[in-house]
């Protein structure tokens, strides 16, 4: 057996409880051996000394095409969604490919360094030049050695928001994106919002792609478009390919209806992002006292059963000024904001940016920490999860396709005083 890289006294999720530690070998890009002790060697050997060793972070929703625009050309004063899709309109005026580009792989790069190794990018197709989408499919292609990225097309400005965005629609998934988008509450009319869902299903299917919609992003109880997703899910049977995004409304429906709609979700199987740092930034700017937190039902969803990851969503864009792209700081504001403070619970948010991340994404075969698998991987400075949401742990190394990609030693505290 000749590995090329050999990891010793790993501490795995799935061995949280025992403390018991593994060694892991690697060859040629895939994982060739688990065990507690490998009598190999190789000619990179790390001892990880007993902490956390985790398949790689998940990023499931993300504008990479509007990261790193903050203040381009305003800022966002208001602090609202609608404000910053009103600066975000004037900003795309000026794309271009090479612009999306750069900043798409600059923030590419300061995700992986952080551990983010799988990323869902929604990209903006409501312009006719289609720079967004052919900008970020280019990026897909330069990264692939190192990271896997999926690209949504997603009509911010509606699918019926003019008369030209369904045809552009249709040419980005000719084009290559990997799933349909869209935005139905924020159509001219309740009835173009639903008809825009049922276009995007007869789209998904025609052309074989995933589903994610931006749905019900707003704080208004009358907006329901996630029954319409969840029927169309049903009637159509693809439910596990599809995805609904952020979902907020879901957080002021009444009780009554919130339980009738839980068992419809769970018939239909959808996957759930939520977006914790955006969601409760953005949401109930409206209100004066007391302010809704503006994030869906996470624990609920989570506690029915539901498959539910986190996104950053944004990066120092024209919705959130902020963020570097740590999905750690992701998964402690969910703890806090969906009040998930149990020990479970605070595991659940560290799955929801891995594993349950990879089932939205619908990248299980090719995700995990196992024989065979390729090897893909980070080695955080915590021992658990909660260590690792607690002290928002360095990520001391991620390993990329079997290669070291980044190193990172976390900061050294020296004490002076007495």
């Amino acid at each position: 057996m000749n590995a090329s890289l050999l990891l010793r006294r790993c501490q795995l999720i799935a061995q949280e409880a025992s403390g018991q530690t593994v060694d892991i070998a690697i060859a040629a890009g895939q994982i060739m051996a688990i065990a507690p002790t490998l009598e190999i060697s190789a000619p990179i050997e790390l001892d990880i000394g007993g902490q956390l060793v985790s398949a790689p972070f998940v990023e499931s929703h993300i504008h990479l095409d509007s990261a790193l625009t903050a203040g381009q050309p305003r800022w966002n004063l208001s602090g609202t969604l609608f404000e910053g899709i009103e600066i975000w309109r004037d900003r795309k005026a000026d794309l271009t490919i090479e612009d999306v580009k750069t900043r798409a792989i600059q923030a590419l790069k300061q995700q992986a360094s952080l551990g983010v190794l799988f990323v869902r990018s929604h990209a903006d197709v409501s312009e006719p030049s289609l720079s967004a989408l052919k900008g970020l499919l280019a990026v897909r292609e330069a990264v692939k050695d190192w990271m896997t990225l999926q690209v949504v097309a997603f009509p911010q400005d509606g699918l019926y928001g003019s008369e030209t965005n369904a045809a552009l629609m249709e040419e980005s998934l000719k084009l290559g994106a990997d799933a349909v988008g869209g935005i139905p509450h924020y159509e001219l009319t309740r009835e173009d919002g639903v008809r825009s869902v049922h276009k995007i299903f007869e789209l998904a299917q025609k052309y074989d792609r995933l589903i994610d919609i931006h749905c019900d992003e707003i704080d208004d109880p009358q907006s329901r478009f996630l029954e319409v997703v969840a029927a169309c899910a049903i009637r159509s049977g693809l439910g596990p390919r599809v995805t609904a995004s952020h979902t907020t409304a879901f957080g002021s429906y009444n009780d009554a209806y919130a339980l009738k709609l839980m068992g419809i979700l769970q018939r239909a199987q959808l996957n759930f992002i939520a977006n914790p740092l955006i969601n409760i930034t953005l949401q109930g700017r409206t209100d004066t006292y007391p302010k809704r937190r503006g994030v869906t039902r996470v624990k609920e969803l989570w506690q029915s059963g539901l498959n539910v990851s986190l996104g950053h969503d944004c990066i120092q864009d024209p919705w959130y000024s902020l963020g570097t792209g740590n999905l750690l700081a992701v998964a402690e504001m969910a703890v806090h904001v969906c009040q998930m403070t149990g020990q479970d619970e605070i595991d659940a948010c560290f799955d929801m940016v891995t594993s349950h991340g990879a089932r939205t994404l619908n990248l299980q075969a090719d995700y995990g920490i196992a024989e065979g698998q390729p090897a893909n991987l980070i080695v955080l400075d915590a021992r658990s999860r909660y260590e690792a949401i607690l002290n928002r742990a360095t990520v001391k190394y991620v390993i990329s396709r079997g290669q070291v990609l980044v190193e990172t030693a976390p900061p050294a505290v020296t004490w002076h005083g007495e």
